[in-house]
């Protein structure tokens, strides 16, 4: 089931005392919000991630998604409540979405594994959020600030995020809140609300919700003692990606291949200047780095991205590559097509494509196959293309 994450930082984390929102706050050297969405971007199965900025910095959020290699990430308002961003972000959630996961953008050590798990549970279950098991006495304290009793923590539990529930339940959820005038501090708690449960997925006492300077240090020297330990795995050295994607041909539009136009009747139809070749390149990069696919960072209903050459949609994938420490190694890429021959052109394609990629151009591998005249492509009804890529870890 495809899943949206919504990341709530519409805060502007007044403990914090920084000047500016915590979210922007820098982790080894990187913004939190940056560390946040990293991790679900690794994770396949969510499709859409929407972050719920505060007003004063869409700008600013959009500009630091793009130069951190997250450009697919949708940017929207957020509002003076949590549950105000929360619905800002669900409004946005794409119809084909039929769960969505909710998580603190100030919770930047979550793990793609946690994400995971959490969604299959709530696969399973309807709603699952992240929680551990409380560890200390908790007393019961009443106003005069005497203790009235000792609870039993065997069934307390400390709630975390990422909380994922099934989109419908979610939605009906907030309808129900602001039918009642009712404010919750979690998803969990509107699900109450409606008398839906909620499942729980053992959390990670690493997983820190990032609300005054002290918690900056925790997390850093929790992120040193990951390096120090190497419980974080290091990136392999090589990674694999494969990429499909075929267009319609169509009448008065041109016929643009690897960056390069072709003369031929017809040409490719799309929302950018739909260059089959160089979307299923885009593709088999972004499936090598684990980061989705073309239209999660693209998304064919943005008006920025139409017409746009693909070699400027492929010069960015480069870039999440570079960030992520990874160069081309090899691309091949084969394109099936009846019409025309493409043979005479792939020197020029080659020439374009490793320039965008600053690789050899010995490193791409450019073929043409028809099918026959079978199918959309043997109709000439359109045109398809394949890429299989090596990306490798650039040496530090």
């Amino acid at each position: 089931m495809k899943a949206a994450a919504i990341i709530p930082a519409g805060g502007i984390g007044k403990r914090m005392a920084l000047g500016a929102p915590k979210q922007f706050a820098e982790l080894a050297g990187i913004p939190l919000l940056v560390h946040t969405v990293r991790a679900f971007a690794q994770v396949a199965e969510i499709s859409a991630i929407i972050v719920a900025a505060p007003k004063d910095y869409l700008r600013h959020t959009g500009e630091l998604m793009a130069r951190y290699g997250l450009p697919g990430v949708k940017v929207v308002a957020g509002g003076e409540l949590r549950q105000d961003s929360v619905q800002a972000g669900l409004a946005q959630v794409p119809p084909e979405c039929g769960l969505v996961a909710v998580h603190d953008g100030a919770r930047p050590l979550i793990t793609p594994a946690l994400i995971r798990a959490c969604l299959v549970a709530a696969q399973q279950t309807g709603a699952a959020m992240a929680a551990i098991p409380v560890k200390d006495t908790i007393k019961e304290v009443a106003a005069d600030h005497f203790i009235v009793r000792t609870i039993d923590r065997k069934t307390l539990w400390q709630a975390q995020t990422p909380q994922v529930v099934r989109t419908d339940i979610l939605r009906r959820a907030f309808a129900a809140a602001e039918e009642k005038s009712f404010i919750g501090t979690d998803e969990a708690s509107f699900l109450e609300l409606i008398n839906e449960r909620m499942s729980v997925v053992q959390g990670s006492e690493e997983n820190i919700k990032i609300t005054r300077p002290g918690d900056l240090l925790i997390a850093e020297a929790i992120l040193m003692q990951k390096e120090q330990t190497g419980a974080q795995p290091a990136a392999p050295a090589l990674r694999i990606g494969h990429g499909y994607d075929a267009h319609r041909l169509v009448a008065g539009r041109p016929l643009i291949l690897g960056g390069v136009e072709i003369p031929h009747a017809t040409g490719l139809l799309g929302h950018s200047d739909a260059d089959v070749l160089t979307h299923a390149l885009c593709d088999a990069i972004l499936g090598a780095l684990g980061a989705g696919d073309l239209g999660r960072h693209f998304p064919d209903t943005d008006p920025a991205y139409k017409n746009i050459s693909s070699l400027k949609l492929l010069a960015r994938v480069m870039d999440a590559a570079k960030e992520q420490g990874y160069s081309l190694g090899n691309a091949d890429i084969t394109v099936v097509a009846q019409a025309p021959k493409l043979a005479p052109y792939f020197p020029a394609m080659r020439e374009k494509l490793a320039a965008v990629c600053c690789a050899d151009q010995s490193a791409i591998n450019l073929k043409g196959t028809t099918t026959e005249k079978m199918g959309f492509a043997g109709r000439q009804e359109g045109i398809a293309a394949h890429a299989v890529v090596l990306l490798q870890r650039q040496a530090d």
